[in-house]
């Protein structure tokens, strides 16, 4: 009888060959980076269309690779690369401003960005030479560990799928702009924010105006500013996350705590901001172009950068146009968010960092007025001077204590050791300013001055005291709509030799924008055609500027600018 036929090797006996032909150490080359990215999408992405737009950005990614080098051990480690250091950079910029990164940050990379980033990073540059170092190898390695070669229509195609998928997704369910402020979902956050930006650009460009039309602004000649009577100098405060913390109930502030938000008559004002807890230069933006960050929409976070030799308008330039010398201490490095040269296009003549001061890390306020004190002396005799001061002591973190023994005789009233951190540092604010008011009259004795100061955003942990019975996700959605709660602060207007000009313009409550317009009305300075136009629209809108109209004011005052010349390329 003859002998059954041999079946041959089993599909699993045959598999297994197939893998110990391939080697264990190959496959691992290739499975090892798409493991690595499940685990972080279980670990960053907390629903359904998150880890859904993860999917599809991950997939985007690798099929581009394979597309470029159709190797996909090779492909899925450079994906997982620019991953992680995509979710390392959100956590950083989280940490910093709370919130992540979104693709709009990679559109604004430039020249000041990197400076920056260098400079408070010196020894980044020999980071990223060791990582290069190490990176390299082990990258050629997976090159020569594939054993897999992929064809690259079928992956250009795969790519564009995913990309398709993604698009439809992002406009279908579009991501809130409050989930930004969520330390999570950071690349599905990343690229469906690509597709909103992209939409917006496409619409309406990086800022907001209205329809070209035939209304014009009559400009005035450079020498046609005559102002009635002495002109005084003019100092704008930038006083870093300071409101009344009386707003929110339940807070126990100490004894006279409310006299430093006061002006000269007593009267206690409103300054709305458009930033709350972090981005101090939307705050920057508004009260020296005069403008609202709220016009370049989702690319307002990055307004003083994309402002940068664009917007030539704002109060600087108008003081100079009525004879005032003008200068700017910035209490951090210039490169940051481009400040020095936003300033320079709005009319700062003398722009002084953090380096060009001298300051060594976070300096109190004493040490910028001290400053101050000692530029003005150095100023054009007989010429009038606009100054402003920027002051960083009272930004966060609070958890810690700084310069403790500036205030031997603090108290804590006995809220949370934040809070009173919070008050004490406003506490030393109140004393060195006092201190600062009582130095110009010592130095400059008979000399008019007009003081303005502002709190810029309330700080990062207001929204939770203000709003106590709010989850994250409400606060941000609050945020989001431009809750006045969440985003008053003070102004207050003070003098020394100088009695400030009576004006209606001089409002209890002003948005951001308007703060220019009440200096130049505050001190007799007359109004060129385009803040005479705002003034028109302030008291139409009784203070609000974006708000009004659902932004419809703000829009056209846009265009008369950008008809002008004032604005360009935007």
């Amino acid at each position: 009888m003859a002998s059954a036929p041999n079946p041959g090797p089993s599909a699993a006996t045959a598999a297994l060959a197939s893998v110990a032909a391939i080697g264990i150490w190959r496959l691992l080359a290739v499975a090892a980076p798409q493991l690595a990215a499940l685990a972080l999408m279980v670990q960053t992405e907390n629903d359904f269309g998150s880890r859904l737009g993860f999917i599809l950005s991950w997939g985007m990614l690798n099929f581009f690779w394979l597309a470029l080098l159709r190797r996909p051990a090779l492909s899925g480690a450079l994906s997982l690369t620019m991953v992680v250091v995509l979710v390392l950079l959100s956590r950083l910029k989280h940490d910093v401003v709370q919130m992540t990164v979104n693709f709009i940050d990679l559109m604004m990379i430039d020249r000041d960005t990197v400076a920056f980033l260098f400079t408070i990073f010196p020894n980044l540059r020999w980071s990223v030479i060791v990582a290069a170092l190490v990176i390299l190898p082990l990258m050629y390695a997976l090159w020569w560990l594939d054993p897999f070669r992929i064809r690259r229509v079928p992956a250009l195609a795969c790519k564009l799928a995913c990309l398709a998928a993604l698009v439809g997704y992002s406009i279908g369910h579009p991501d809130e702009a409050w989930r930004g402020y969520y330390d999570d979902g950071y690349l599905s956050k990343f690229f469906r924010s690509g597709v909103t930006a992209v939409s917006d650009f496409m619409r309406y460009g990086f800022m907001e105006s209205a329809a070209a039309n035939s209304e014009r602004l009559n400009m005035p000649l450079v020498d046609s500013c005559h102002a009635a009577g002495r002109r005084p100098n003019i100092i704008m405060v930038h006083d870093e996350s300071s409101f009344d913390i009386r707003a929110a109930d339940g807070i126990k502030v100490p004894a006279g705590y409310g006299d430093h938000f006061k002006s000269y008559d007593g009267r206690q004002r409103t300054f709305l901001a458009e930033s709350n807890g972090g981005p101090s230069w939307f705050t920057e933006y508004n009260v020296l172009a005069g403008l609202s960050s709220r016009s370049f929409g989702r690319f307002a976070y990055f307004v003083t950068r994309i402002a940068s030799g664009r917007v030539e308008r704002g109060l600087p330039l108008a003081l100079r146009r009525c004879g005032y010398d003008t200068m700017s201490l910035y209490p951090a490095y210039g490169a940051f968010m481009s400040a020095r040269s936003f300033q320079l296009s709005t009319g700062i003549q003398h722009f002084y960092d953090a380096k060009d001061l001298g300051a060594k890390d976070v300096e109190p306020d004493s040490f910028f007025y001290d400053k101050a004190l000692q530029l003005m002396g150095e100023r054009t005799p007989n010429k009038p001077l606009f100054s402003f001061i920027y002051l960083g002591a009272n930004h966060f973190p609070w958890e810690t204590r700084f310069r403790p023994e500036l205030t031997p005789n603090w108290r804590a009233p006995g809220n949370v050791a934040s809070i009173d951190e919070y008050l004490r540092r406003q506490a030393m604010s109140a004393e060195q300013y006092k201190a600062f008011i009582a130095g110009l009259k010592k130095k400059f004795p008979g000399e008019p001055f007009l003081i303005v100061r502002y709190g810029d955003h309330q700080p990062e942990f207001a929204p939770q005291i203000l709003e106590p019975g709010l989850d994250e996700g409400a606060l941000g959605k609050k945020l989001d709509d431009y809750d006045p709660r969440l985003y008053a602060t003070y102004y207050a207007i003070d003098a020394i030799n100088f009695e400030p000009v009576k004006s209606e313009a001089v409002m209890d409550t002003i948005d951001a924008a308007y703060l220019p317009l009440v200096i130049q009305e505050a001190a007799g300075v007359p109004l060129d055609p385009s803040f005479a136009a705002q003034k028109d629209i302030m008291l139409r809108c009784k203070g609000l500027f974006y708000a009004c109209k659902d932004g419809a004011e703000a829009r056209r005052l846009n265009r008369l600018l950008i008809e002008a010349g004032m604005i360009r390329g935007l």
